[in-house]
Order: structure tokens, then sequence, then C-alpha cells
């Protein structure tokens, strides 16, 4: 079928269902910050309150094969979030793959465009929250149910809850809220993981409590601070905490780095500006797109070895995967046993070359991954100059057309492309070898979700002493 009528299709199909899919109306005003930032609290406590709500029928599975994304779509293993945003996240990028690569075609200049676009995508999110609810409770915790009703009971529950989420999403998206619910759920995970890990008062194996404030406090009193810089079993440490606050810092250095190239508007007379690329052009898309790919990996692995080498003796299964049959979610050799991190200096300091192949894997696929992003995510030196030409600006000294400005940004964003996808591959990589709090992919999350935060509340601020000043800036972002 061509791509033409391939988005032709999708036209024909949203106009014949969007009358029948639930919608959440905009807000007929425009609400105030304080009000979207109180919808953001209760939307984020509403989500809270079902990440502690246990899915009905649930047993402790054998494997927890979500262990890998757990960050990434900020889910709870048992609990109604058990899928979190994950149909979320997988249907958005799907439909961004597929318009990126332009199979599908979709001018995002005309608002009624966008409207389909985002009607589609919620169509597919509404498969994959079906395909993965059923799938999942039936791989997972199909085995241990003795009474059929209650799968079926188990998969009405993911359903239900993930299509919840998912009106969460869109109630802060529809401009209720500020920013997105994806962003707001990922950044709350990553924060309570830290949190935890600070400040948990619950005893750990060591003897001690998890967290490491009050861990040092009990030292002190107890008159032995020998383990306080490094604790067994992946343990909060002081070396931990400074390694997360030594990463945090990296992160907010570099996020401001960028090379800015002036521009001026040929429809508003006067007006200047710059265009900034930033060091880290690609964001962290590229991170989340290899850690999925490594965590299928990790996932296919593990379903193989349990039904064709649980006593690691299959020569060629070996090769590929083995794991530890008294804790199946450890690999312990196997090519799986290198594309996933040795967490903890402890782990890591007993297998270093583990550790660095791991490391050199990491940058290597980010980076691969970044490069793809970039062409397929419209962020190529093509799609930007024409982007800056739609947008009515131009460069001065140089003519308004496609090829001069493809030709001066082309000098850029390849280099930022391969040098800022290396950056967050090893910050990645070293985060969570070392064992930062809340994982390195949940660092580099967090970190990026604030300063998006910042921007918008800035922007925020703007449009209410300057109204004018503040929708030019919302139009240019």
């Amino acid at each position: 079928m061509a791509e033409g009528s391939i988005t032709t299709l999708i036209r024909k199909v949203v106009f014949k269902v969007e009358p029948y899919l639930p919608q959440v109306p905009k807000p007929k005003k425009k609400i105030s910050l304080q009000k979207k930032l109180l919808w953001c609290g209760v939307i984020l406590l509403v989500y809270m309150v079902m990440g502690q709500t246990p899915l009905f029928g649930a047993t402790a599975p054998q494997f927890d094969f979500l262990a890998f994304a757990r960050v990434i779509f900020a889910s709870q293993q048992g609990t109604l979030v058990e899928l979190g945003i994950g149909p979320i996240v997988t249907a958005g990028l799907l439909m961004q793959l597929l318009r990126g690569s332009e199979i599908l075609k979709f001018d995002f200049k005309k608002p009624e465009e966008r409207g389909i676009f985002q009607t589609a995508t919620k169509m597919v999110t509404y498969i994959i929250i079906v395909a993965e609810s059923i799938v999942y409770a039936i791989a997972v915790y199909g085995p241990a149910v003795a009474e059929p009703y209650v799968l079926y009971v188990m998969i009405a529950q993911l359903m239900a809850a993930s299509i919840i989420i998912m009106f969460l999403d869109e109630l802060i998206q529809k401009g209720w809220g500020l920013g997105s619910g994806i962003s707001l759920f990922i950044m709350a995970g990553v924060a309570q993981q830290i949190l935890w890990s600070l400040f948990s008062p619950l005893p750990a194996g060591d003897g001690g409590m998890i967290g490491i404030i009050p861990y040092i406090g009990q030292s002190i009193m107890n008159g032995d601070v020998s383990n306080i810089l490094f604790r067994a079993n992946q343990l909060p440490s002081i070396f931990g905490l400074c390694l997360t606050a030594g990463i945090l810092l990296i992160l907010v250095f570099t996020q401001g780095m960028k090379i800015e190239i002036p521009i001026v508007s040929t429809k508003y007379r006067g007006f200047s500006a710059v265009y900034p690329i930033k060091l880290m052009y690609v964001s962290n898309i590229p991170v989340i797109l290899a850690s999925a790919l490594t965590a299928n990996a990790v996932f296919m692995f593990q379903m193989l070895w349990a039904n064709m080498n649980p006593r690691n003796n299959n020569f060629f299964m070996n090769f590929i995967a083995q794991f530890d049959p008294t804790s199946p979610n450890t690999p312990i050799g196997g090519i799986i046993y290198y594309i996933t991190p040795p967490r903890g200096l402890d782990v890591a300091a007993l297998d270093p070359m583990r550790a660095v192949g791991y490391i050199i894997f990491m940058i290597a696929i980010v980076v691969v991954f970044g490069k793809l992003w970039v062409e397929l995510g419209g962020l190529s030196p093509k799609s930007a100059a024409q982007n800056l030409l739609d947008a009515d600006v131009q460069i001065p000294g140089f003519r308004r057309s496609n090829k001069p400005v493809e030709a001066l940004l082309n000098k850029y964003i390849p280099s930022v492309t391969i040098i800022g996808s290396m950056i967050l591959g090893l910050l990645a990589g070293v985060s969570d070898v070392l064992g930062v709090f809340g994982s390195g992919i949940g660092i580099l999350l967090m970190v990026d979700i604030l300063i998006n935060y910042y921007t918008q509340l800035v922007r925020e601020q703007v449009e209410v002493v300057m109204p004018r000043l503040g929708a030019l800036l919302g139009r240019k972002s």
C-alpha cells in the first residue's frame, strides 16, 4: 500500500471513530498557573494512590519482566500501575517514528491535521493497552492463577487502570495542568526512589537502615562509621550520594551548553533572537530507545532460557544467555551478561571487564539511536532549515532558502548529535554501573523533565506580565 493511501485510510478511520472516542474537554477559558499546579498535584496524587493499590489476584511472579523498564514506564509491580505509562509511550514513539520516516504524512502546521494525528495516536494507544494487558496477564500471572475468572478480572484491571492513566495524561496536555502527565509521573517515580535512598527508615540486609541519612545517624550512635562510605548489596552509601550529586551537576552543566545562531524575523520588523543548537541536541530519546531495545532483548533471552536452558547445559544457548537458577533475574554468562549493568561498585569490582564492556556498549548504542532519531524525528539539518523558513525567520548574511541554511546547520548538528549521544551513553552507563540513586536513566530523564518544567514556568510567568511576548514564546516552542 502506498504511503499516501495509508495516511488517507487513517484519516477515514479517524473521522468514523472519533465521535465515539471519549475525550477530555479543553478548558473554556485560560487557567491560572496556580490552578494548573493544583491540577497537577491532584493528578499526581491519584497516580500515586493507584501505584499503592494491589492488583487483585496478583501473586509474586518468578520473573519481573518489566524490571528493566520500571523507571521509563513509571510502573510498580503488582499494583494498578503495573503497565504504567508503557502503552502511551509505546504508541507515541511508534506514531512519531512512522511520521518521521514519512510513512505517515501529516502537516502539523494545520490544526486539523495535528488533531487527526493525535486522535490516531489515541486509537493506537487503546489497541496497545488491550494487547499488553492480555499478553502480560497471561504470561506473568497466568501460570499461578487457578480460576480462569481471576485472570479475566486481572486483564480488566490492567485495561481500566491504563485507560485512567491515559486520561490523566490527557487532562494535563489539554491545558488543565502544566507539561504532560508522562513527564510528571516519570519525574515523581525517580524522585521517590531518590528520597527512599536518602531517608528510608526500614531495615536493610546489613543490619542498618536503607536510607543513607538515617544510616549515618545510626552508625554515629553505634560508634562505627567505617561502612558509611561504601555499602554492600547495592545499598545507599556516601559514595552513591556524592556520585548522584556529581552526575546531576554534570547534566545541568551540559544542558546549558549550546551554539547560538542569530536569527531575525521577516514578519515582525526589528525582532531578533538566537536559534540554539544544544550540546544535548537529541535530548534523552536515544537513551530511552536504547534502554527499550536492551530491555526487549533481556525479556526474550529470559523467556528462551526459562524454556530451553534452565540448567545452563545447552552450549548454543549458553553463548546467548545464562541466568542464575536460584535468582532468574541475574545473568551470569553469555551476550546478555555484557549488555546488562553490574549494578554497584562491589559487583563491578568482581568483573571490571563486564563493567567496561557495558559502558562501551551503552555509548555505541546511544550514538546509533541518536543518529537515527535525528533523521526520523525531524531534527536533521534539512528539517531544521525548513522549520526556520516556515517560522518566517532568516539567518543574517544567508539567503532565505533551504540550501544555504541547511549547509550552515550541517556544520553543527551532526557533530553535536554524536558528541551529545556519547556523553549521554557514558553518563547512563557509568551511573548504572556505580549505582546512583534513582538509576542512571532515571537521573537523565528527571533532569531533562525538570529543565523543561522550568522553561514552561518561565513562559507562564511571562504570559501573565506580557501576554503578546508569552504567546510568541509559545509558538516558538
